[in-house]
């Protein structure tokens, strides 16, 4: 297994390690249901240092990005970020992805599952002038969550942390060391995801000066499992799960990306016949009864006839009941719409929501 930068400090916290997306990863520290309260109540820090990172350079990048990417990459300006997916000719998702524009090239960020096949794909579309790099070996990337986020990290950055808006960037010093500091995350919180070089000795000092900056606000390291029940809480896809290369991206909600009027794109005709026959719809859904859905559950109708599977399912920490995501005949995707999940042979009810399940504050 592959070890992100920051591998020995779980360790001396005593985080449970797990295998994800071939790298080592700490899934608790304190437990589950403390560290998702931490985030939505305080601040916590996650180490998604397993992600992927490009970089597109060359004077034909962003016509580049517009032919591979589903959103309109041409609105960006530097210092903003969009979210975006890369799609195959079939128009079925090979990830989800956000693009970062900087002064004088791109930043993708990818998941970390996808790295290689990703890479491999914006490598064979490559034409024109347009050089790539696959930086995600030497880049350390935190993810800083929660309504105390931006006073704890002002301690310690040169940048003004208040003006920057969702989804935008800027480029400073975060405990003295050059970073990417984005206002971004996966939480629903208003929170930073700080970028910056993977050095050991520059990974430790930044670590220990976020954690030293939030001691006040209760600061608590994160880690995947809470990271899932943050991001499920707001019906936030989860590439594996909720998306892959069997679901196209009308039917997994992401149509609002999916800019049909911009130029010609990789998937474009297979994605306009996809919207015009949507046979199933990804929906979230709450249980009525003191049951927690989990991925692969059969989900059924009122009627009891099987409509689709759970992809991502748990019990919310914030709401106190089971909550999930899946996919279901799109006569069913209604609001309130009554279903069934199939929990170890028992028909549990449950119903229809809009999402995301908890209101976001980012």
């Amino acid at each position: 297994m592959k070890k992100t930068p920051f591998n020995e400090i779980h360790r001396r916290l005593g985080a449970k390690l797990v295998e994800f997306a071939g790298f080592e990863m700490p899934i608790q520290y304190s437990g589950i249901v403390n560290e998702h309260k931490a985030v939505r109540e305080g601040i916590g820090v996650f180490d998604v240092s397993h992600m992927g990172e490009f970089f597109v350079h060359g004077k034909d990048a962003e016509a580049f990005l517009e032919r591979n990417t589903l959103n309109d990459v041409t609105k960006l300006t530097p210092g903003r970020a969009q979210y975006t997916a890369l799609v195959n000719d079939d128009g079925l998702l090979l990830d989800d992805l956000i693009v970062y524009r900087l002064d004088n090239a791109y930043m993708i960020v990818a998941n970390a599952s996808n790295v290689e096949k990703d890479f491999s794909a914006f490598s064979s579309r490559k034409n024109g002038d347009v050089k790539l790099e696959n930086a995600s070996d030497a880049t350390a990337l935190l993810s800083i969550q929660g309504p105390a986020s931006t006073v704890a990290l002002q301690k310690i950055s040169d940048v003004d942390l208040s003006v920057i808006q969702y989804y935008h960037f800027a480029e400073g010093k975060i405990a003295g060391i050059d970073a990417i500091i984005s206002r971004t995350g996966y939480t629903g919180e208003v929170g930073f995801e700080v970028f910056f070089g993977a050095k050991a000795k520059d990974c430790e000092k930044m670590w220990e000066a976020i954690f030293d900056a939030g001691k006040e606000n209760g600061i608590l390291p994160i880690g995947l499992g809470a990271r899932d029940t943050l991001r499920l809480e707001m019906g936030y896809c989860l590439y594996g799960n909720d998306i892959d290369e069997t679901t196209n991206p009308i039917e997994a909600g992401l149509g609002w990306i999916t800019k049909i009027d911009k130029g010609d794109f990789f998937g474009k005709e297979a994605i306009v016949r996809a919207r015009q026959n949507v046979a199933r719809r990804l929906v979230g859904f709450r249980m009525d009864e003191n049951a927690i859905p989990r991925h692969g559950y059969e989900i059924r109708s009122g009627d009891g006839v099987k409509t689709g599977v759970v992809t991502s399912g748990t019990f919310s920490p914030t709401l106190g009941v089971g909550i999930g995501m899946g996919y279901v005949d799109s006569s069913l995707a209604a609001e309130n719409t009554p279903i069934t999940v199939d929990i170890r042979g028992k028909q549990t009810r449950a119903h229809v929501v809009k999402l995301p399940f908890v209101a976001k504050k980012n």
